[in-house]
């Protein structure tokens, strides 16, 4: 089923701001800190960005008229997000949200560019045209700054 692009855009800009709010006043030392799970905060963003980056490869690949490249087991999907952490745990925090800024401005662009065939959301693998997997990822870091007060 074709999404509306209009409510899709608007679910990416509505969805980013839940995610800035929650990192809202972090200082660098804190969103470095690996205390949720074993990530830091800044971990989780860049692991938003690299899934807005597939996101946006997806939507400009099936507009094209390709096919998806991300249809993934769950192990595959395991095995790419523990790839994918391990290479930019390095990043420094001013770098994540860079990144994340970054890739969700070249989805953004990617999904106003969209054809008809790049907005069916029917045609995408693990790099679902809709996800939550942002919302999910705010809720883990307010609930992380809740129990320690910051």
């Amino acid at each position: 089923m074709a999404e509306n692009r209009e409510a899709l855009l608007h679910h990416y800009l509505t969805t980013r701001g839940d995610l800035r709010a929650a990192i809202e006043g972090l200082s660098a030392a804190l969103m470095s800190e690996a205390s949720i799970d074993g990530w830091s905060v800044k971990d989780h963003l860049a692991h938003i960005a690299t899934w807005d980056e597939m996101r946006a490869a997806e939507v400009i690949r099936i507009s094209a008229g390709q096919e998806s490249a991300w249809r993934m087991t769950a192990a595959q999907d395991d095995a790419y997000n523990t790839m994918a952490y391990e290479l930019r745990a390095g990043m420094s925090a001013a770098q994540a949200v860079w990144e994340l800024e970054t890739t969700r401005s070249k989805l953004l662009d990617a999904i106003a560019s969209a054809t008809a065939r790049g907005l069916d959301a029917a045609l995408y693998g693990e790099a679902a045209l809709v996800s939550t997997h942002e919302v999910e990822h705010a809720a883990w870091i307010r609930r992380w700054r809740a129990q320690r007060s910051v």
